[in-house]
Formats: structure tokens, sequence, C-alpha cells
């Protein structure tokens, strides 16, 4: 063999070993990630906790909350306030040992100090005075989003007004068991009724508050819902992954936001509840599915280069394939609507006074998606077109990595269950 020969082998084999080390080190790079990703996060729910008061005035110069609270961090937080190890420690094995009757007898044998740190931090005044805070009757414990709750119920004296203002710092982040608590209040007082959402940023609301505020609110919930939630901003990924064109991921998107949309209104009709150990599971298959999707396109058009490019002739310029994958985001997103709609507090019919905030809230998601598009899908399509491999390594990356995540997510939902 002669030495050019032998050289040109030579290269030939080390590309082909340099290409396989390459192959090696992705696979290895994406499992590190989806074990980084996935780590402690089994909650398909962007905040680490959500307070629920439900505000009413049965009569004059008085005013009654319905207060819900998550247990886990309820004995956690009252138990610190109160200097109560006890309830911390007696109220924590309760909780670990998935016992209602135990965590009820727990929280009412301490109901003293709870009272104590709920009204420390969730109250409600008249312009110039605190009303005075009353328990009523004991602490309920019940299960909502799939976790344990207590409810509280206070009564507040306070002196003839027609306005109302109303704070929450309950689970503040200085305590360290949780972050970005959100107390939602539903009201109904001083002839008016409506929604709220507080949490450190805005720890207070007015009865008065314009339409404005009570519209920014939300919809800045909304938008921090989606840039919070890993599992949200994967989905979206995993849509922008698959998509071949700008046209095709704006209708993904909007096909999401059109199925949780609906499942809002279905919500506060009453006609769908959502039970958390099914919708939990099914956002995180929904994520695994639709970032599988392009990985099925590839192999489905083995050996030949998949073109991810190329669309069909139909309608909006979508293939068969870019059909079905519509139809599948669409109930996927109807399970993710559900998780959306528990989050806020749609549990019961007629959930009127949360309906139009949480029309805002999906409002704020669906902008937040398409500022996400604008800045990613752009840079997609630049190295798609610099390199011709990129299509199929950009694409094959980001929706390897994220199925992974999904797929782990899924198995940790089924095994909490």
């Amino acid at each position: 063999m002669s030495p050019s020969r032998g050289l040109a082998v030579f290269l030939v084999v080390g590309l082909k070993l340099c290409c396989r080390l390459v192959r090696v080190g992705v696979v290895v790079a994406l499992a590190g990630v989806a074990v980084v990703l996935s780590g402690g996060v089994a909650s398909g729910d962007a905040f680490a906790s959500t307070v629920y008061a439900d505000v009413t005035s049965p009569r004059d110069g008085q005013v009654r909350a319905v207060v819900g609270l998550e247990y886990q961090f309820l004995v956690l937080s009252a138990g610190d306030y109160g200097g109560d190890a006890e309830l911390g420690d007696e109220g924590t094995r309760a909780f670990e040992d998935h016992d209602p009757a135990a965590q009820a007898s727990v929280i009412n044998a301490h109901a003293e100090a709870v009272f104590a740190y709920v009204t420390k931090r969730f109250g409600v005044s008249v312009p110039g005075r605190a009303c005075a805070a009353e328990p009523v009757g004991g602490i309920a414990v019940e299960q909502r989003r799939g976790a344990p709750y207590a409810r509280l119920v206070l009564d507040y004296r306070c002196p003839r007004s027609e306005v109302h203002d109303m704070r929450s710092t309950l689970f503040p982040d200085t305590e360290g068991y949780v972050t970005n608590a959100k107390t939602i209040v539903t009201y109904d007082l001083d002839l008016t009724s409506g929604s709220a959402a507080l949490d450190a940023g805005q720890p207070s609301f007015s009865t008065r508050q314009s339409t404005a505020e009570r519209f920014w609110e939300f919809f800045r919930l909304g938008a921090e819902h989606l840039l919070g939630g890993l599992d949200h901003i994967l989905f979206l990924l995993a849509l922008i992954a698959g998509s071949r064109r700008l046209r095709e991921i704006v209708l993904a998107a909007t096909t999401f936001t059109l199925a949780h949309s609906l499942t809002f209104v279905l919500a506060a009709l009453g006609l769908v509840r959502p039970p958390a150990a099914v919708v939990e599971p099914a956002i995180a298959l929904s994520i695994a599915v639709v970032a599988a999707w392009p990985l099925w396109r590839m192999w489905r058009n083995r050996p030949h280069d998949p073109n991810l490019d190329t669309l069909g002739d139909g309608h909006f310029s979508l293939d068969r394939a870019g059909w079905i994958r519509l139809v599948v985001v669409f109930c996927f997103g109807l399970a993710h609507g559900l998780g959306f709609a528990s989050a806020l507090g749609i549990t019961a019919a007629w959930s009127w006074k949360l309906l139009w905030s949480l029309l805002v809230f999906n409002l704020g998601i669906e902008v937040v998606q398409l500022c996400l598009i604008a800045v990613v899908f752009p840079v997609l399509v630049l190295l798609r077109r610099r390199a011709p491999f990129a299509p199929k390594w950009t694409t094959g990356t980001i929706a390897a990595a994220v199925s992974m995540v999904g797929l782990m997510w899924f198995v940790e939902r089924i095994l909490a269950i």
C-alpha cells in the first residue's frame, strides 16, 4: 500500500471513529441534561404552592374568609412561627404516611398555632383600620390538586365600609419551604365580585381595584406560569423542534392555547373536574410524545435524509402528518388546561368569578409563547441554513432530550399516585 493511500485510509477510519465518539458524547450529554432537568421536578404547576381564599360578607360588619393552604407547608411554617416543633414533626409524619385522619388530628391539636400563623399573614382591613380575626370551627383536611389541604374559616369584624383591602404574605420565600407562592383570592363583597392574585411582588389589593389592574395581575401570572414552569417550556420546545415552518409552530401553539381555553370553560361549567392523578401524568406524557414526533419522522424516512423543510399542499400548507400532529397537540392541550384550571382554583361548578381572570391568565401564556417562538425559531432556521447537517442534529438533539425528560416525569408521576 502506498504511503498516500495508507494516509487516506487512516484519515477515513479516524473520521469515522470521531463521529462515533461525538454521537456517544451527545447521547451521554442528553442523558445528563435529562437527569438534571428531571431531578426533583414532579409537579406540573409552576408555583411551589398555591393558597386559595374565598371572601364573602354574610352581613354588614362581617367578612368571612375560607382559606385553603397546602398541609405539608402549613404545619412546617406554623410550627416555626409559633415555636411549636411538635406540629412540624408530627404533621410531617402524618403527611408522609398519607393518613388524612392523622393529618386532621395533628393540625387540630395545634389549631392555636395554625390560626396564629394564618391570621398574622392573611388579613382584611378597611381604610385606616385592620379587622379583627376570629376562627370559626375546627380545621378540615381535604384533597385538592392531588395534595392534602387544610381548610380554615375566619370571620373578620370590620367597621361598615364600602371598600375592603386584603393582604397575604403566606409562605414567603424567607421561610425556606416554598418559593414563588401565590394566593388566589375570589371575593363577593362591597357590591362587587372578582378575583385577585397575590404574591411577594403584590401582597395586597382593594375591592376597588380597576379593571386594568385586575387584567395586569392575571396576565402577569399567566406569563410567570409559563416562564416558571419547566414542563410548559419543554412542551413549547418540543413543538418548535418538530415544526418545519414558522406558520406550523404558530398553528401548533395556538391550537394548544385554544384547547386549554376550552378546558377552562368546561371546568367553570362544572362539566369536567381536574383530577391531578390523571392530569399530571398526562402532561408529562404529552411532552414525551410531542417531542418524539420528529424522531419518529426521522426513523420512518430512513435511510433517506429526513427533509424537515418539506410541507404539504393542503390547508395551511400542512400535510397529513402535520394535521395529525395538530390533533395530538389539541388533545394534550386539554390536559394542560385541566392542570391550569386546577392550579388557579376552578374546582367547583359555575366558577365565573375566576373565569374572566383565567382567560386573561391564558392570554398571558399565549403572548409569552409567541415571544419565545419569535426568539427561538429564527435561531433554528439560521442553523439549518448555515450547515446541511443542522436540521437533523438540532431537531434530533432537542427532541431526544425533551422526550427523555418527559418520560422520566411520566414515570415519577405514575409512581407517586
